[in-house]
């Protein structure tokens, strides 16, 4: 082979570089592109998850009413909170359970009342007697509310509770139950403070986020819920 044949060779060799290092390129550009598609499905499809798990009011006759604290300002709920210790009373005053759990601990430095106290004290105004309602005043978060609402389930034999949050809350309410080990089932509140498209946008989202670090989070260790008494 003379030299003149090799140096048309380099080139056609380096064509050949080029094509594969493109293809290469192609091939992993597709591959992304198709997770990118599938993740976008997937997140969609939590999202969508979300907000149906949110119109169900599953509300049915149970042992305790669990109302999930929200922020308080000194002694008065916010907007969010009120809306969820008035539809725990309205459950209550239908005789769906005798019991009335209020979550929720003190909120920041400084606060005079515990979230879970400002429920307790909104109730007795509405006439909820003192003695249907208990309390917590440590936890600081939706997993340490119901942690703490279970203990007080487990103190009292209690077996069996309606969960009232938000509609786009209630989903991971209701999973953190199933894993905390409360029998429970959700009932959202039938109108919410967050209405403008920007602020549900936000809690959709913010939701979304929990769901996926909630499968990442080691659970906490859990004293099971008592079991129902055998029938005779």
């Amino acid at each position: 082979m003379n030299r003149g044949s090799v140096l048309m060779k380099l080139p056609d060799s380096r064509k050949r570089r080029r094509a594969r290092k493109r293809g290469v390129f192609a091939r992993a550009l597709r591959l992304l592109w198709r997770v990118a598609l599938l993740s976008l499905l997937w997140l969609i499809g939590v999202a969508l998850y979300i907000a149906y798990v949110g119109q169900r009011d599953e509300a049915a006759p149970a042992d305790a009413i669990i109302v999930l604290g929200a922020a308080a300002y000194d002694a008065r709920p916010s907007p969010v909170f009120e809306e969820r210790i008035r539809h725990g009373i309205a459950l209550y005053r239908r005789g769906v359970a005798p019991n009335l759990i209020f979550t929720g601990g003190y909120g920041g430095q400084g606060a005079r009342f515990a979230e879970s106290q400002v429920g307790r004290r909104y109730a007795m105004r509405e006439g909820v007697p003192e003695r249907a309602i208990l309390i917590e005043t440590t936890s600081r978060n939706t997993r340490e509310n119901l942690s703490e609402a279970a203990a007080l389930m487990r103190a009292r034999t209690l077996r069996s509770a309606v969960v009232v949050s938000d509609p786009l809350h209630m989903s991971r309410a209701l999973r953190l139950c199933e894993e905390i080990g409360i029998a429970c089932v959700g009932s959202p509140t039938p109108t919410t403070r967050y209405r403008s498209f920007g602020t549900r946008w936000r809690f959709l989202l913010a939701e979304v986020y929990f769901f996926h670090r909630d499968l990442f989070v080691a659970p906490m260790p859990v004293t099971p819920m008592p079991a129902a008494p055998a029938a005779k």
